[in-house]
This record gives C-alpha cells, sequence and structure tokens, in this order.
C-alpha cells in the first residue's frame, strides 16, 4: 500500500521517487549518480537524505543517500517502500578481508553477516540477510560486462567502524578479534556497514535489494605485505549500479 503523506524523515511523497532506487551513503555521491540518469532533476535534502529522480530506459528511477550505518539505511528503504519504491541496489565502499581483494575491485554481496543490530529488530538472528537473486546477478553481470575485477561472496556488516579499524584499543577486544580470525577463515570478502540492515528489512518489506561495493583497501593484503594502493574513485561502482538497474528494468519488462 502507497503511503501519500510526506515521509518523516526522507521529506518526500508519492510521485517523488521511481519504484527503483539507489542507495549510496554519502550524500555527496548522489548528484553524479544523478548525472548517469536522463532527465534527472533534484528532489530535495533532509539529514543525511539527499534524493534525485530521473528515468532510466523511459523507467522513473531515484537516487538517495543513507548515510552511515544500518539504522538510517533502514529508515531510508522504510520511507522509500512507503511511496511505492520496491528494487533497491546499494551501492557503496568496503574494505577487503579476504586476500584476493583488492583496492579498487568490485565486490557484489551474496550474503551480509549480521555483526550488527539494525537487522534483529527485523528477524530473529537465525534468518539470513541475502540480497535478491536476481539484483545480485545483475550487480555480477553489469560489473563484469563493464570489466570490473569482480568478486562475489559474503560481505560483513557492523555498526562500529572503529571496532573493525582499531578492535585492539577497544574493551572488548578479545571478542573483535575471535570474530575477524573467523571471518578470515570463512572467505568473507569484505567489511561493509549496511548491507545486512537492508537485506533483512527487504525480506520484510517485500522488496527487492541488491549490493555492489568499491574496495577502497585492504588491511590483511596490508599486514601481509602485499602491495597496494588506497582506492577512492567510486565511479566505477556508481556505473555498475546504474547498468544493475537498467538490467532489473529490462528483466521486469520481459516477465510482464
Amino acid at each position: 500500500m502507497i503511503h501519500h503523506e510526506k515521509q518523516y524523515h526522507i521529506q518526500c511523497e508519492a510521485g517523488d521517487v521511481g519504484r527503483y532506487v539507489i542507495l549510496p551513503g554519502d550524500p555527496g555521491r548522489c548528484q553524479s549518480i544523478a548525472e548517469l540518469f536522463d532527465d534527472a532533476h533534484f528532489v530535495g535534502q533532509n539529514r543525511e537524505f539527499r534524493v534525485y529522480t530521473g528515468t532510466l530506459l523511459g523507467e522513473k528511477v531515484s537516487v538517495c543517500s543513507t548515510g552511515i550505518g544500518g539504522p538510517s539505511a533502514a529508515i531510508a528503504m522504510e520511507e522509500l517502500a512507503a511511496i511505492g519504491a520496491d528494487t533497491f541496489v546499494r551501492v557503496g565502499t568496503c574494505g577487503g578481508i579476504d586476500l584476493d581483494v583488492q583496492a579498487g575491485d568490485i565486490v557484489v554481496a551474496t550474503g551480509a553477516i549480521r555483526y550488527e543490530h539494525t537487522s534483529l529488530e527485523y528477524a530473529p538472528i537465525e534468518f539470513p540477510a541475502v540480497p535478491d537473486f536476481d539484483a545480485a546477478l545483475a550487480l555480477r553481470d553489469a560489473s563484469l560486462g563493464l570489466g570490473c575485477r569482480t568478486h562475489m561472496g559474503v560481505v560483513q556488516c557492523k555498526d562500529s567502524f572503529y571496532g573493525q579499524h582499531s578492535p585492539e584499543r577497544m574493551p572488548v577486544s578479545f571478542e573483535l578479534l575471535q570474530k575477524w580470525e573467523a571471518w578470515k577463515r570463512l572467505g568473507v570478502k569484505a567489511s561493509e556497514m549496511e548491507s545486512a540492515a537492508l537485506f533483512v528489512a527487504a525480506s520484510a518489506l517485500k522488496v527487492r535489494c541488491g549490493s555492489c561495493f568499491h574496495v577502497i583497501w585492504n588491511q590483511e593484503r596490508q599486514a601481509a605485505g602485499l602491495d597496494q594502493e588506497e582506492s577512492h574513485d567510486t565511479s566505477a561502482a556508481v556505473k555498475v549500479g546504474v547498468e544493475a538497474v537498467k538490467r532489473l528494468i529490462e528483466l521486469d519488462r520481459a516477465k510482464k
């Protein structure tokens, strides 16, 4: 059911956004994403939520930033879904964990470790955080089609950025380091902060969601003495997200 009143946090109402929405974290990235749309216009901004709407292949699409972490990402998804959005593509950044994941690569999530709390207010911990299958495949195919070094696999989601980057100084360092070792042994590709909340919220809301990430760096490669340079150019991941939305639009048309 579409709600017609203005949504509290994103300050948008029915008609402001398309059914397909790209979700970056950084509000500063929204304009460059919108520039890849046709006929894009600025809808509005409140708090960390900046919204633009345009079209792709003639379909209405939007971009809405979510800030950092699961709580605000879930708020954005809830309010966008309430006004008609049903397909979400998260385009974010991550830190590599698996040694094969290098700075500048693209990671497409096939699942997310729920080492955060937002998802627990949607589903018990036994419920898996997984993307929509079509969305994950669209992201994979888009990334490979654009010639990106692409990894598919499980990502780890946390609530504390510094709990990952400075675990030894935390009072719960033993637990953090023990878990991190488990993620490494399990072949987890990367660490980020939103997918677990988004995937589980999407399941509860009966909407589709997929995630892809630009790898900024890999602390495990650094610890192993392997060559790498930090990469902050997210344009490839943005193009992957936009191309994936086009693929989903075409898939939906084919189903009709």
